[in-house]
């Protein structure tokens, strides 16, 4: 016998209900345009310097492609992959139009994401997989909007009729409680807590336990983040794993790294710590309305072949969104082609 609502057939009145949340709502499309626009600035305004009064693509375009791709933080090795593609592309095609570089850059940037495991997300789903609620344990550094994509995760999935409780198993600070409590709150979904100090993986319990008896649909577990020391926080977050699963075996159903996309190349570090220390099978990244390095996203698909699910491009709520390759890429390319 399923265990939540979510994992029960959708009635036809359910589906038209559900497609008034139809991710690609030209709100939202506005949010993913305005969000990436630093990042497209910078990368189109250094490609249009290196185009000034060139004729074909030679050598030189792209040297400035490979230089506007390094300055949003892409990544070198990723850089590296995508003017290789570009130099084969041209001899095999011969492309000589430099007006066709943007049209080019685009496509090699679709095809890596598409062959870097990453899905075609439509909205904030919740999986059907198992009997039990959707359980995500939530993981990342402090300081790169864990939190706060915990709260608007809560809002969206509470937005599409899902029962969300939230688990406060970041007892290592007080202030990490507090703030998932005043979100709590804020959303309006429930919350089970313990005071600073106690044991996460009990806390963890507690709220899966809690979830059974409700019947609820979601479950999204905080966690700690003391990159600093990655032998106690491999040690506290399988344990948390462990414990868990004495109530539902299939949990958690996703793990989920948060990055902050401003900080470039350093979220790439820091996703290389958390795989040491625990399996990632999702990942968001958050604050990308405020950088010109939102090139981070390919470099992170690219290099991990980890799914991006979420990026965050505001600080609203509804501007946490789930993450679509092609309309990622078709919102950096905005009036460039």
């Amino acid at each position: 016998m399923p265990f939540g609502k979510c994992y029960q057939p959708i009635s036809p009145s359910k589906q038209n209900q559900m497609a008034f949340f139809n991710f690609f709502s030209k709100e939202k499309k506005e949010d993913l345009d305005k969000g990436l626009e630093k990042t497209g600035e910078g990368m189109f305004s250094r490609l249009t310097k290196a185009l000034a009064g060139k004729t074909v693509v030679d050598e030189d375009v792209l040297d400035g492609i490979e230089e506007a791709l390094v300055a949003c933080d892409v990544g070198a090795a990723t850089t590296i992959k995508i003017i290789e593609r570009l130099e084969e592309r041209v001899a095999r095609d011969k492309y000589n139009d430099v007006l066709e570089v943007y049209a080019m850059l685009k496509d090699e940037i679709i095809s890596l994401l598409t062959e870097n495991n990453t899905p075609e997300y439509d909205d904030f789903e919740v999986p059907d997989k198992s009997p039990y609620p959707y359980v995500m344990m939530i993981v990342g550094v402090n300081g790169v909007g864990k939190t706060t994509t915990i709260g608007k995760l809560a809002y969206q999935f509470k937005k599409r009729g899902k029962e969300v409780i939230l688990g406060a198993a970041d007892t290592f600070r007080a202030a990490a409680v507090d703030q998932l409590n005043i979100w709590a709150n804020r959303v309006e979904v429930g919350i089970v807590k313990q005071g600073m100090g106690a044991d996460p993986a009990a806390v963890a319990f507690d709220t899966v336990q809690s979830a059974l008896a409700k019947k609820a649909d979601v479950v999204l577990i905080d966690t700690a983040g003391r990159l600093h020391n990655k032998y106690y926080l491999m040690e506290e977050l399988s344990k948390i794993k462990r414990v868990m699963q004495k109530l539902a075996p299939e949990v958690p159903h996703d793990v989920l790294l948060v990055l902050d996309g401003s900080t470039g190349q350093n979220a790439l570090e820091q996703a290389k710590q958390f795989m040491k220390a625990t399996e990632i099978t999702a990942i968001a990244i958050t604050k990308l309305d405020g950088t010109a390095k939102g090139g981070v996203v390919l470099g992170i698909a690219d290099q991990f072949k980890i799914p991006i699910k979420y990026i965050g491009v505001g600080e609203g709520m509804e501007q946490l969104q789930v993450f679509n390759k092609r309309e990622f890429v078709d919102s950096l390319f905005k009036n460039k082609i």
